[in-house]
């Protein structure tokens, strides 16, 4: 049984980002930190790869379709967004090897709301959609096959918090740490006995400088300024996201 769990997702590779959240207080004294996948593509994927792995054996890594994807451009397979075949390239042979051993998906019995499967998208699928207001025959579509003891489902892949029941089971997605949608912060969640959602707020301006002064990502100042102020609502996101989940 783990008491406190802090859940972080999404963090695509940036660093002012990881850092803010990593200094919060709860999170430092959680028994553990489960990383639910997007982990390094973004504009410092080589420092925020380095900074996790020095957490040591208090991390839990999952793997999503963003890491998978870095493995399979550096393999030769490029993927179809520009930053995620330039990261790809700046990885070193070590942390390529680590991305490509992640698991789907992990299982932790966490104080108050028992066994809890944490993954990126959905269960079974590293790039499914799932969103706060998909319907309920969609939810035992992609939930088919998962484990009756599960009654919590964490996941991440859409950058929107939320929290719902979905036939009795629990589940939760954190938002995301580097790349949010809705509003500007590092957005994250903490497990154990119940869910608190939260958002770290930082120095927005000097995060987006300090990207794009130490990023070799040619776009690294517009890809900061996209991101990290969140120009992205969460009703667009939504908009976007809908017609993905069979709606």
């Amino acid at each position: 049984m783990v008491n406190r769990v802090a859940v972080l997702s999404d963090i695509h590779g940036v660093l002012p980002a990881l850092e803010a959240v990593l200094a919060e207080p709860d999170v430092a004294a959680a028994d553990l930190i489960v990383l639910t996948g997007d982990i390094a593509t973004g504009p410092q994927p080589v420092e925020v790869l380095d900074v996790l792995a020095g957490l040591g054996d208090g991390v839990c890594w999952v793997g999503g379709n963003a890491d998978r994807e870095l493995v399979e451009a550096r393999a030769g397979k490029a993927a179809s967004i520009e930053v995620s075949n330039w990261a790809a390239g700046q990885l070193r042979d070590d942390q390529v090897a680590r991305l490509a051993a992640l698991p789907a998906t992990a299982t932790y019995a966490i104080d108050g709301l028992g066994p809890t499967l944490f993954c990126h998208a959905t269960p079974r699928d590293d790039e499914e959609v799932v969103l706060v207001d998909s319907r309920m025959p969609r939810w035992a579509e992609v939930f088919a096959g998962l484990p009756t003891e599960v009654t919590t489902v964490v996941c991440g892949h859409t950058h929107m918090p939320f929290t719902r029941l979905v036939d009795r089971r629990l589940v939760v997605n954190p938002g995301s740490i580097g790349m949010p949608y809705g509003g500007a912060g590092a957005w994250w969640a903490l497990l154990g006995p119940g869910v608190q959602l939260r958002r770290t707020a930082f120095d927005v301006d000097a995060a987006c400088a300090r990207v794009a002064a130490e990023s070799t990502f040619p776009d690294a100042a517009a890809w900061a300024d996209e991101y990290l102020r969140s120009q992205h609502s969460d009703a667009d996101a939504l908009a976007v996201f809908g017609p993905r989940d069979g709606r």
